[in-house]
């Protein structure tokens, strides 16, 4: 069957709206058609080769839709079915599923090699981006990456759970454990940085900074929970200590993947605290750290892979969160625009205008 999808043709080329032949589900598979996808940071830096996957592709690694058919040997998925993607399937085998640390899954990605389906105009082969491709009318995927819609929750606003929204919360409560009380630093307002916010609000943290190069973005930040806003210059580190008695605040969550954006969130974090990289940068991004700083200063400098969650675990959790009013998903997309704007909000986060999108099928 044809079905219209955003291809990515080759590393740094723009992508193309066309037309891709996507066959029936085979065993363990399920069809899914979808009703948004997220157009998040992560894909641009697919595109620009930042992160690795075989090209050409169906990029679009956050969404939900509904289930159209399933393959032999799927019995817990049946067509009608309302899911949410997830790009990042554990294994069950591997090291790290051994320890239960299943974001760090050393297969999770395998699935981003095979060919999922083909070009309309020339049969071929396409890759499924972060193994769903949801910038696509439909998909295909393995039944590990589709996780039952939770009740109550819109599968347009749905979309969002599979990776911003779980990230940013993950950050928050499984990578840096943020405690009742502490101080929090979000540096990045962008979608991640939006649903970290809510999450340290949710944690009940007692000051929550945002910081991003935007003025534009303070009221929305604040309404994010924010407590503090402060335009990112070369005396954030010194602006946010002055707002926590010079102390610094117990835990900063850098969101943008900038060398000088992690160095400065290290230096915003009090003595003893923690500093959590939630941002892909790229190998040009090199942070330095002296051997002295590192022993005076006592603080944990981690990174954080998909919030450290388990999707199966966390998604029910994040949606009582909704629910119950605490977590505003729709404060998260800047945009919302149809498959043939996909090309559009790429540039524009080339050029560093662009927010967040949602598409909606």
């Amino acid at each position: 069957m044809t079905v219209r999808a955003a291809v990515l043709p080759a590393v740094g080329a723009p992508l193309e709206i066309t037309e891709i032949e996507l066959p029936d589900p085979g065993p363990g598979q399920v069809r899914v058609r979808l009703a948004a996808a997220g157009v998040c940071h992560s894909d641009l830096s697919l595109s620009d080769g930042t992160m690795r996957v075989p090209v050409p592709a169906v990029l679009g690694h956050e969404g939900a839709g509904t289930v159209v058919s399933v393959g032999e040997d799927v019995g817990h998925l049946a067509p009608g079915d309302g899911v949410v993607l997830n790009w990042a399937p554990s294994c069950g085998r591997c090291h790290a599923c051994g320890l239960g640390e299943v974001w760090l899954c050393a297969n999770a990605l395998n699935g981003s090699a095979d060919v999922y389906a083909h070009r309309a105009l020339d049969g071929s082969d396409l890759h499924p981006g972060l193994n769903v491709a949801a910038f696509a009318e439909e998909t295909v995927v393995p039944a590990a990456c589709v996780l039952p819609l939770p009740d109550g929750i819109p599968l347009t606003d749905a979309a969002l759970l599979g990776c911003a929204v779980l990230t940013g919360y993950g950050a928050v409560h499984h990578s840096a454990r943020v405690r009742t009380g502490e101080t929090v630093a979000v540096f990045g307002v962008g979608g991640v940085g939006l649903a970290t916010l809510q999450a340290a609000r949710i944690a009940g943290a007692s000051r929550i900074v945002a910081v991003d190069v935007s003025p534009e973005k303070e009221e929305l930040a604040r309404a994010a929970g924010a407590t503090d806003y402060v335009v990112a210059s070369d005396q954030t580190a010194r602006e946010i200590r002055a707002l926590t008695g010079r102390q610094g605040v117990d835990v900063a969550v850098e969101c943008v993947g900038r060398a000088v954006t992690i160095r400065t969130a290290w230096e915003s974090t009090r003595r003893g605290g923690r500093t959590t990289v939630v941002g892909i940068g790229g190998k040009d991004q090199q942070v330095t750290f002296n051997a002295l700083e590192l022993f005076h200063w006592g603080r944990t400098l981690a990174g954080c892979v998909y919030g450290d969650c388990d999707p199966a675990r966390d998604l029910p959790v994040l949606a009582e969160h909704v629910r119950a009013g605490r977590l505003d998903l729709g404060m998260l997309v800047t945009e919302r625009i149809a498959l043939e704007g996909i090309p559009a909000a790429f540039e524009n986060m080339l050029a560093g205008k662009g927010g967040r999108a949602l598409v909606v099928f």
